[in-house]
């Protein structure tokens, strides 16, 4: 293992150019103008794993292309399916930017790049691991098998046909995503669990048009009036949801975890000056980090109706839109929730007003066996490659591609992140730590020697 680890320590530039060359291909899936990026992409993707031993197929898709590899030793060894995405977030807004979002540039110990830390940074390390297991030992401890998309930034509307298409190719005991974050810096972490999501989007529409308020005033429904009304009432002063059912199946933590909870390193004062707020807010009896991560909840995204411009306009505005998301915890049911939530809003909805309830993505809330082995190899090789062993906690967001791994192939994930939260995911001046990018790479090889002791679990 000393040999390998060496190996990369000594490489750790060409690492670093490589990934550069991965960064500088503006691979923006939700934009059709580029389209041919994305194509040169997935080839270089492709190229990539060839180069790290492993064969290598592109899938094309109605969408933009899925490209696949792996390296099968011995079906006796257990088998770890990579996930990971080369697609990444528009760059806008452009000039907040310091340097060109596909210029990479490294400033400060950090490289600063569109894609840096989501996804392709994190991504590369595991490609580069393998690469180091082969070129050292000549082969890998295990069998591999890696599988990158192309629309994860864009909805991965394809991903799930694939899965359900290609499950023997898939086969596996347990997979692996790099795609999440450490804890806070310097303190690695192991996601051992999402929130799920359902969103939604409610639209009234009122008078035929927009009507003078002097003279229609009073004698007809507004729906921006009924509206604000209607989401008003979601969530009480208290930030406990008000729609019936809503806590029926909550999975509550248990006196253990809530003493895990207690453990991890949060300043509440420097969480609000992260969020520029004076205060924080939230369903009572339950502690800021419990909230953000373990807890339901129910937000209202985005409201539109009327006029908001400069000046008054004496209006009843013809029509309202609010956009809704609420993030489930484990046992909660997407469709019992937007059901109940439908059913709450409906039912205040005024005379004279027309009812619109369009439903959109959703997906369960997931948690991981802490008692798993994969687990704890996991924990083992990242304590070898950041000299600590890492935290285990709860993501507040949700990544639907854990659920589709546990729904079509029957199999849980190990969302191990190298990157940090404050990595500027999704906003300009995205960037990783070169520290935290080479120790997730060392922490990759660990991985693979370490999950290679684990009893393969699965079913043929």
């Amino acid at each position: 293992m000393q040999k390998i680890l060496s190996f990369l320590v000594d490489r750790q530039q060409t690492a670093l150019d490589e990934l550069c060359q991965f960064l500088r291909i503006a691979s923006v899936s939700a934009d059709s103008a580029y389209a041919p990026q994305m194509q040169e992409c997935a080839a270089w993707v492709k190229q990539a794993l060839l180069d790290a031993g492993l064969s290598a197929t592109i899938y094309p898709t109605p969408g933009h292309p899925i490209v696949y590899g792996e390296r099968l030793r011995d079906p006796s060894l257990p088998t770890v399916l990579i996930y990971g995405h080369y697609d990444v977030q528009p760059p806008d807004p452009l000039n907040l930017w310091t340097t060109p979002a596909f210029e990479p540039q490294v400033r400060d110990g950090k490289l600063f790049a569109r894609g840096a830390t989501d996804d392709k940074g994190q991504l590369f390390t595991h490609l580069k691991a393998i690469q180091a297991w082969m070129q050292v030992n000549g082969e890998l401890p295990l069998n591999v098998k890696v599988l990158i998309e192309g629309e994860e930034e864009c909805g991965g509307v394809h991903l799930d046909h694939f899965l359900e298409t290609h499950r023997d190719l898939l086969r596996a005991d347990v997979a692996v995503i790099s795609d999440t974050s450490q804890y806070g810096d310097g303190i690695p972490a192991i996601t051992c669990g999402l929130r799920g999501i359902v969103a939604a989007e409610v639209r009234l529409k009122g008078p035929g048009k927009d009507l003078h308020s002097g003279i229609y005033g009073g004698s007809i429904a507004n729906p921006v009036n009924a509206l604000t009304r209607m989401c008003g009432t979601l969530v009480g002063p208290d930030g406990r949801i008000s729609i019936p059912g809503f806590y029926d199946d909550v999975v509550e933590l248990t006196p253990v975890e809530r003493e895990e909870y207690s453990r991890l390193p949060f300043s509440e004062r420097d969480f609000l000056q992260e969020v520029g707020s004076s205060a924080v807010f939230g369903e009572a009896g339950w502690s800021t980090l419990e909230r953000r991560t373990a807890r339901p909840t129910c937000d209202i995204n985005g409201v539109s109706g009327g006029y908001a411009g400069e000046g008054p306009k004496t209006i009843i505005p013809s029509r309202a839109l609010a956009k809704i998301t609420c993030r489930l915890v484990p046992r909660m049911n997407p469709t019992k929730i937007l059901d109940a939530l439908e059913a709450f809003l409906k039912e205040q909805c005024p005379p004279g007003i027309e009812f619109e309830f369009r439903r959109f993505h959703g997906c369960e809330a997931f948690v991981f066996d802490p008692t798993s082995d994969w687990l704890a190899a996991a924990r083992r090789a990242i304590q070898t490659a950041f000299g600590q062993p890492p935290v285990l906690f709860r993501e507040g967001g949700s990544i639907p591609v854990v659920l589709s791994f546990k729904q079509i192939l029957g199999i849980d994930t190990l969302l191990l992140g190298w990157g940090r939260n404050s990595d500027n995911l999704h906003s300009p001046d995205e960037h990783i730590h070169l520290q935290d990018f080479h120790r997730g790479t060392l922490a990759s090889a660990c991985l693979w020697d370490e999950l290679s002791r684990v009893a393969p679990t699965r079913t043929t």
